[in-house]
């Protein structure tokens, strides 16, 4: 008689091939979704900025109507060969050619600088975002996640109550006002701060080169904004690493590791701490793709001469090209961390898989 299957027998896993086809389906599917993304935005913002009231082109074709009694055309001419910009073109041809040039990589040409590219503007301006609010964030997130486990090892204590009211007030100001009031209190008041001096990425006399000479003049210059950057940020850092550190300690894994006589040292780094730090690797990986963006409002309130200022000063002058830029390496960058995030945190939790994976 033939075998059959029992009914209580568990079913077969998916074969390896089928788990890889699976995985494959699941990533494309993202990559799609993430491309769709920031086609929407890049629309959405095409159109958005032109929505703002005034431009440049406008107000150069009235000047040389008001000054020089040219018409209306001869003036649109003049506008449209030192601005590379028609404004009598219709915004559908506009935003053809906009699409067209992001598929070859051109992100188009200043309205205020002609002559110069958006991607050479940005590529002047990113660098030091990248490196005072990258550090920043690095800085931050490394003293939050040992200070909250510290916290969540004292639970109850002196020392866990005032930490927790430093990270509940540092958290709750926003950047741009710390920077205000420090600008405010320790420069203008005190006058401990060099405010006038550290203005800028970089001193006026210093040669930009991998020297020791202008990393510490960048890193003096940076100070102000990264320091705004590290004191609004730590708080939430320490505050999500405490309680999932309070979390982790009350996991039967840990009580196990207690009873096998494990040293606590040994627990806290491989147990703990290593446990406690998944819920904040999504969260440090979307703060990396928003570090391109940076600060607006601190780095103009600071003077220091990033990407945010670069997009505040667009904005203000109505550079639409070096506005749309702006916006569109921003999307891409935390639309590119948010897929890595999604991607790897099956990687780094063992308890996450991705769709088809077999955990």
């Amino acid at each position: 008689m033939a075998a059959t299957q029992g009914l209580d027998e568990p079913v077969d896993a998916p074969s390896r091939p089928a788990r890889r086809r699976s995985t494959a389906r699941y990533v494309v599917g993202r990559v799609l979704k993430a491309l769709f993304t920031v086609y929407v935005v890049a629309t959405a913002t095409f159109f958005l900025v032109r929505l703002l009231p005034g431009n440049p082109v406008d107000v150069y074709i009235n000047q040389q109507i008001a000054l020089y009694g040219l018409s209306y055309q001869e003036a649109a001419n003049q506008a449209a060969g030192l601005f590379a910009f028609d404004p009598n073109e219709s915004k559908l041809k506009q935003y053809l050619d906009y699409l067209a040039g992001l598929l070859r990589g051109d992100l188009g040409t200043s309205l205020l600088s002609p002559g110069t590219s958006v991607a050479d503007q940005i590529g002047a301006y990113l660098p030091w975002t990248l490196f005072s609010v990258g550090i920043a964030l690095v800085i931050s997130f490394i003293l939050g996640i040992g200070i909250g486990m510290a916290m969540a090892y004292r639970r109850g204590k002196v020392f866990d109550h005032a930490m927790t009211l430093f990270g509940s007030v540092t958290h709750s100001i926003p950047n741009f006002l710390l920077a205000m009031m420090i600008i405010v209190f320790f420069g203008v008041q005190l006058s401990i701060l060099p405010i006038a001096d550290m203005r800028g990425a970089y001193s006026p006399g210093v040669t930009p080169a991998f020297s020791l000479e202008f990393i510490l003049d960048a890193a003096y210059h940076a100070a102000l904004p990264m320091f705004v950057y590290v004191l609004t940020s730590l708080g939430g850092w320490m505050l999500v690493m405490k309680s999932s550190t309070i979390e982790v300690l009350g996991e039967d894994y840990v009580t196990v590791a207690r009873a096998r006589g494990l040293t606590d040292r040994r627990i806290q780094v491989q147990y703990v701490g290593r446990n406690a730090m998944l819920p904040l690797f999504t969260s440090f990986v979307l703060s990396l793709g928003f570090v391109v963006g940076g600060s607006i409002l601190v780095e103009q309130v600071t003077q220091y001469q990033g990407i945010g200022f670069l997009l505040y000063e667009a904005v203000q002058r109505r550079d639409y090209p070096v506005l749309q830029g702006i916006l569109l390496i921003v999307t891409v960058s935390v639309v590119l961390a948010n897929l890595v995030a999604d991607l790897l945190y099956s990687r780094v939790d063992p308890r996450v898989r991705i769709a088809g994976e077999e955990a």
